[in-house]
């Protein structure tokens, strides 16, 4: 048995969740968030607890079993707690900066980068080189806050461009000097 699949999951107060078929939808302060669960995975309310379970022990039975309940999980604390991911944009001249719901980047280029943010998500600059990614969604937040690290990943030499807060970039040596 999964040791994560088979943890009830508890509901906390203000939260409503609904199964309807093979359909979660979490209701909470901050929203609500639908997932369809995999064929042979069950969920159900009882309790004020969220149950998973699988018909059997096949290989994908067990596979999917422990990442729904987590799917689950995520949700609840995302329309409860939310979901943040810090960004901070290191170099000289770069910068960041917020213009309406879009922010503007700063990273070298000949051209600013604006970046939309998608349905759902929060962009909020702090100063003018931090940059907070805020959803109730954590793989819509998560992938928000990758695709604006890939405009400029922080290079090995110098440590410039975007990264996670408290990333720590591996620094190279350049080349040696006569």
């Amino acid at each position: 048995m999964s040791r994560i699949g088979r943890l009830p999951i508890d509901i906390p107060a203000g939260v409503t969740v609904e199964v309807t078929g093979q359909d979660v939808l979490v209701t909470g302060p901050k929203g609500e968030l639908r997932l369809t669960v995999a064929k042979p995975i069950e969920a159900k309310v009882e309790e004020n607890q969220v149950l998973v379970t699988r018909p059997d022990d096949e290989r994908e039975s067990r596979a999917l079993h422990g990442l729904t309940r987590t799917l689950i999980n995520n949700n609840i604390i995302g329309v409860t707690q939310g979901y943040t991911k810090g960004l901070e944009v290191v170099g000289t001249g770069y910068r960041v900066a917020q213009k309406g719901s879009s922010v503007e980047f700063a990273l070298g280029f000949s051209h600013p980068v604006t970046v939309e943010a998608p349905a759902g998500i929060t962009l909020t600059v702090e100063g003018n080189n931090k940059l907070t990614v805020s959803g109730i969604d954590k793989q819509a937040v998560g992938e928000t806050a990758a695709n604006i690290r890939k405009i400029r990943k922080p290079e090995p030499y110098k440590g410039k461009g975007v990264r996670y807060a408290g990333e720590v970039v591996r620094r190279k040596a350049g080349k040696a000097g006569k």
